[in-house]
């Protein structure tokens, strides 16, 4: 077995993995970046972000040649060629991972493609496909292995019960589709889904959909898939799933305790992730894990093994991409010796349903759960010149702001673009704007931004 000697190992090459190895190598740094992909990109290329967004702009396409009769254009119905959507989806993530492995080797940075564990502290062993398994000794290591989908306790498994990763890979569009779990990923995909022909439904435990994020931006989206969804349940689990050849029989159970039964073509698990921070050999190091599989780390994404840092899912919520990417320019830098923390301000959070929430800073819901006196200003899009030119009137703007001094704390946008426009609400979190700052920015006219 070859041994081999590097200045920094990244074990996993998502957004946060990659990120920090492209900027440790900038840097001058000997950089080696381990990952079981053929190249880098992480779940969010392969399995997650980029195919996810190419088929929810498939689905607006569809929606928006439906929605155009009301201004007097009519389109026939669609037509799907799912082989063709899915080769076209498949090929943007082809495109996108391919262009990253170029790059890693453009910075001169040794990808190795394996499964990474550890022998101690200061060595991984890396199992090889195809070839004998090589150690690689290093002076740090950064750990950013992401996570995976949490599947329901005794739910077997059969090609009709779908997770996030099998549901992208979209071999067929079912006649009756229920998705368990109404937070993003599951609306996300029910939303590609329902606009591919799918008969969708959605069950989600808690009183509401999107727990977490502010009722009035929810409400908004609620009424708008339900006139794409067959239904939207709250307050009710799944207690049993017994799928047969054909279809899945589905048991609910409601808050009162009554049953009732319904049968899907598929069924797609949508409640969420777990980070990947077991079967690492972690236990052969110093690093500490959390009762909920989580890397205990400090303000530099340092574990509590000197030589080890974690960055992205794997360190903790939110399970972001760009927080990951974040994180990793900080462990970086506090490698290098650079005075760094991971202290953001606004972290930005976007639903890429139709139409889109998008959120940073302090949420309305956050405030009152923390009892802050918070002043709020509102703008409905019904408002909006532009909102009125797309037929899309259906969005809310919000500030948070100080009540005392009018610093913004928090921006939320529900409407179409919701995800590019939350960006100037970070910047004036993140440089302590006041709401008369953003005011005296003058916005174009006539678009959703003023």
């Amino acid at each position: 077995m070859n041994d081999q000697k590097t200045q920094l190992v990244v074990i996993g090459a998502g957004p946060g993995g990659y990120a920090a190895a492209f900027y440790a190598a900038d840097l001058g740094m000997n950089v080696t970046l381990v990952d079981t992909e053929l190249n880098p990109g992480g779940v969010c290329l392969y399995r997650g972000c980029i195919p996810s967004k190419a088929l929810l702009h498939a689905a607006k396409v569809v929606s928006e040649s439906r929605d155009a009769k009301e201004f007097g254009i009519t389109f026939n119905e669609p037509r799907i060629d799912v082989d063709k959507l899915r080769a076209w989806k498949d090929n943007v993530v082809s495109k996108m991972t391919g262009n990253l492995g170029l790059l890693a080797k453009s910075r001169k940075v040794a990808f190795i493609q394996g499964k990474a564990t550890f022998v101690d502290s200061n060595t991984v062993k890396v199992k090889r496909p195809g070839s004998s398994p090589q150690n690689v000794r290093f002076e740090h290591a950064i750990l950013a292995t992401g996570s995976r989908p949490i599947s329901l306790p005794n739910v077997p498994n059969s090609p009709l019960i779908l997770n996030s990763t099998t549901a992208l890979e979209i071999q067929t569009i079912p006649s009756s589709l229920l998705v368990v779990g109404g937070g993003y990923i599951g609306l996300e995909l029910g939303t590609v889904y329902a606009e591919l022909g799918s008969e969708v439904s959605v069950v989600e435990m808690t009183p509401g959909l999107l727990p977490g994020a502010d009722r009035d931006l929810v409400n908004v989206l609620e009424k708008r898939l339900k006139t794409i969804f067959k239904s939207i349940t709250l307050g009710t689990k799944v207690a049993k799933v017994e799928p047969t050849v054909k279809n899945v029989k589905v048991t609910f159970e409601n808050p009162d305790g009554k049953t009732s039964q319904q049968t899907y073509d598929k069924i797609l698990i949508a409640v969420g992730r777990k980070p990947n921070s077991s079967d690492l050999g972690l236990e052969n190091t110093k690093v500490k894990i959390t009762a909920k599989g989580f890397v205990q780390v400090d303000l530099q994404r340092r574990t509590t093994d000197p030589a080890i840092f974690a960055i992205g899912d794997i360190a903790g919520e939110p399970m972001l991409a760009h927080k990951a990417s974040h994180e990793g320019r900080v462990a970086v830098d506090a490698i290098a010796g650079k005075k760094t923390a991971f202290e953001p301000k606004a972290i930005p959070a976007v639903v890429f349903t139709d139409p889109e929430i998008a959120w940073c800073g302090l949420t309305e819901t956050q405030a009152r759960q923390e009892n802050r006196a918070i002043a709020v200003a509102k703008f409905p899009w019904g408002a909006s010149g532009r909102a009125m030119t797309l037929n899309r009137t259906d969005g809310l703007t919000k500030l948070i702001l100080d009540p005392d001094t009018q610093r913004v704390l928090g921006m939320a946008i529900v409407g179409p673009g919701a995800g590019e426009l939350i960006a100037e609400g970070v910047l004036a979190v993140e440089m302590g704007s006041t709401a008369e700052d953003i005011k005296l920015a003058i916005h174009p006219h006539p678009t959703t931004s003023e």
